[in-house]
């Protein structure tokens, strides 16, 4: 029997299989990076223990230093989570040679599925369909291919080539992201389908010979080949669900699997199925299949790997219920190429949860997360923040549940993509289930920001208002004035912001007497309400609400009357109709979140100081990372969207392209150099300067 297990991973997963230890009575040990000290995760574990290593994600694909955690704090069982190490046959071998307890399935199953083009070849004898699969390049001559990864996962070392002539330089530097993500560059090619869906079955084996299929995930839509939204149950024909299922279990029985699994698939537009690879470990949207079952995943891990059967209801054909959406909140700007972010998360609130990490007795809304308040988002590991999940009766209701959530969520400090998120769950085609891995890339209107951009000037003003209110209340003295409040009470108040797309925005309002907002506008001027509107309030009190009538300016534009304004919350009378936005300040940052979105703003001194300026035409690094490849020279003519510099981060290679034509006059970083957010990568002069 289990009594202390030591989960060899870190964020939310490792919160998860905690939560399930507590509940089962299991000690629990966090072996962490010194990057995750003040980690969440640590936090939750009854024991932790420091892993040495050179860099923090070495940390924990160190197999000897996780065994020597397990054995310094006591634990006699080992947990892998979903990381790499779950998927590492020598690793699984050496936590049983050292008499521990693997929670996970055996060595020898994990080997035959960690070689995608080994485990294609054994699966093809089971049955199992397969894509056409290419391991030399010089060998197709029909596109458009993928180029995958053969020893992982996750979407690294993915490529989708739809020319012959781009097949050499996507090979190239597939071999290299899998290279540096897995240890391997081994890649295979196979056939690409167009309006293909990514669905998968979870499987689960015990040590007695059962196999059983827990249901099939849809996670069809996906940037950079990586999931962001599940659910489950696919909605599928009653026959295509039944050949997956028949197709996952012969191939969990092919190699006498324990434990969980998943066996992925492609699912054409006319209904033929094919494998993709089998994953031997928990998934990241497991919670999708918890919900619809009411099986705790990490409890059946546990059982099985002590050895008993797997308990009646898991082999009972007859358990769904319901509808579950999962969605994957990630630190990173969609509109920038899903760029990763990094930084502090000042706040994150998720409102209406009911449970975090899973209450199977009450499912709703549940909260898989890895952070918190003040937790400080690194270049060191994934972007993934947390999994926010819906349950619902029905497919509509979750997905409008889970967009309703995520858009009243603050998430202040890190980029997110969040509203990404709520959009696709909105959209029309996703309720028509018109969905497949190629989503993204023909609906560009899920990209566009929640806020409507005639409704950032409000959002400025809420700002300015929150900002002032903050500053009185602060106040030594008189504090129990207005803001603003002058003799002669002619002229405006000012307060500039760097909006959320770069861009300056000036505010100016006027107070009266009564702290009554009399006129304001902005500057420069957007559609809508960016003009200036004067506003008059007849019997109300500004810090109470209680408006009685107002009147709308001669020009046309809404009238707006202040109704409240604190320091954390300003409302406002838009042409009779009330909005309230929430303020959340942090320096000169203001977080503002209101009825129709949210924007980060940061407000600009009044008196800035001077600052260098930067050479024309320099490409900033967007965050930090290692330059892994120059491609030009000094001195080198470009075009507009030539490749200029290869830089990793996150785990991910993201190209720097020349901005326009021109010249190449500075590369100050070589291949292999270090840089923080902000450095310099390379100076491009545009050509009308060369001329």
């Amino acid at each position: 029997m289990i009594t202390r297990l030591l989960v060899a991973n870190r964020g939310e997963i490792a919160r998860r299989v905690f939560a399930t230890c507590r509940a089962l009575g299991v000690q629990t040990v966090a072996a962490h990076s010194d990057a995750d000290a003040d980690a969440p995760f640590v936090a939750d574990a009854d024991h932790a223990v420091r892993l040495p290593g050179n860099t923090p994600a070495e940390t924990y694909l160190r197999v000897e230093g996780i065994l020597d955690a397990a054995r310094r704090a006591g634990a006699d069982a080992v947990h892998p989570g979903y990381g790499f190490l779950a998927e590492n046959a020598e690793f699984a071998a050496a936590v049983t040679d050292a008499g521990l307890t693997w929670v996970g399935p055996p060595a020898k199953a994990i080997a035959a599925m960690g070689d995608k083009m080994e485990a294609k070849a054994l699966l093809a004898e089971a049955g199992v369909p397969m894509l056409p699969t290419w391991t030399d390049p010089d060998e197709i001559t029909d596109f458009p291919v993928l180029v995958k990864a053969s020893a992982g996962g996750g979407g690294r070392g993915m490529r989708v080539v739809r020319d012959a002539a781009d097949l050499a330089e996507a090979v190239a530097s597939a071999r290299r992201e899998a290279a540096a993500a897995f240890g391997d560059g081994t890649v295979f090619i196979e056939r690409y389908v167009e309006r293909g869906r990514h669905v998968e079955v979870q499987i689960f084996g015990d040590s007695h010979g059962t196999v059983v299929a827990l249901g099939v995930r849809d996670c069809s839509i996906q940037r950079r080949h990586q999931k962001i939204v599940e659910e489950a149950p696919g909605v599928l024909p009653p026959a295509v669900r039944e050949r997956l299922h028949d197709a996952a279990v012969a191939a969990g029985r092919a190699v006498d699997y324990v434990g969980a699994g998943t066996v992925e698939f492609l699912l054409t537009p006319d209904g033929d199925i094919f494998f993709l690879e089998m994953n031997t470990r928990l998934q990241v949207e497991h919670p999708v299949t918890e919900l619809t079952t009411g099986l705790d995943l990490v409890r059946l891990q546990l059982l099985v790997a002590e050895g008993e059967p797997l308990p009646e209801r898991a082999t009972d054909p007859h358990w769904m219920r319901g509808h579950a959406i999962e969605v994957r909140l990630c630190a990173e700007d969609p509109a920038q190429g899903f760029r990763p972010a990094t930084g502090t998360l000042h706040r994150f609130s998720i409102p209406g949860v009911d449970c975090e990490f899973g209450n199977l007795q009450r499912p709703g809304l549940r909260l898989d997360s890895g952070v918190v308040n003040g937790s400080v988002v690194s270049v060191h590991y994934d972007s993934m923040l947390a999994k926010v999940i819906a349950w619902a009766p029905t497919r509509t209701e979750a997905a409008r549940a889970l967009a309703g959530v995520l858009a009243r969520a603050e998430l202040h400090g890190v980029a997110t993509n969040r509203d990404l998120l709520v959009r696709i769950l909105r959209s029309p085609e996703f309720a028509a289930v018109d969905i497949d891995t190629g989503f993204l890339d023909r609906h560009s209107e899920v990209f566009e920001p929640l806020l409507p951009a005639d409704q950032l000037p409000l959002v400025a003003l809420a700002a300015a208002l929150a900002s002032a209110a903050g500053r009185r209340a602060s106040a030594p003295v008189l504090a129990g004035l207005p803001s603003g409040w002058r003799n002669v009470p002619a002229f405006p108040q000012v307060a500039r912001f760097t909006g959320p797309d770069g861009n300056e925005i000036e505010v100016r309002y006027r107070l009266d007497r009564a702290g009554r907002l009399a006129d304001w506008s902005t500057s420069p001027a957007a559609s809508g309400l960016a003009t200036s509107a004067a506003t008059s309030v007849s019997g109300s009190d500004p810090t109470r609400g209680g408006i009685a009538g107002h009147t709308t300016s001669d020009r046309g534009s809404p009238a707006v009357a202040l109704v409240e304004a604190t320091p954390q919350r300003v409302v406002l009378d838009v042409d009779g109709v009330r909005r309230a936005f929430r303020v959340h300040r942090v320096g000169s940052a203001v977080f503002v979140d209101g009825p129709d979105g949210a924007a980060s703003l940061a407000e600009l001194p009044r008196f800035p100081l001077p600052t260098a300026a930067l050479a024309a035409g320099s490409l900033l690094a967007p965050l930090p990372g290692a330059v892994t490849r120059v491609h030009v020279r000094v001195g080198q003519r470009v075009a507009a969207g030539d490749l200029l510099l290869t830089l990793e981060a996150m785990k991910l290679e993201h190209p720097v392209l020349a901005p326009a034509d021109g010249v190449v006059a500075e590369l100050p970083v070589p291949a292999g150099g270090q840089v923080d957010t902000g450095a310099v990568l390379a100076v491009v002069n545009p050509e009308e300067a060369q001329s």
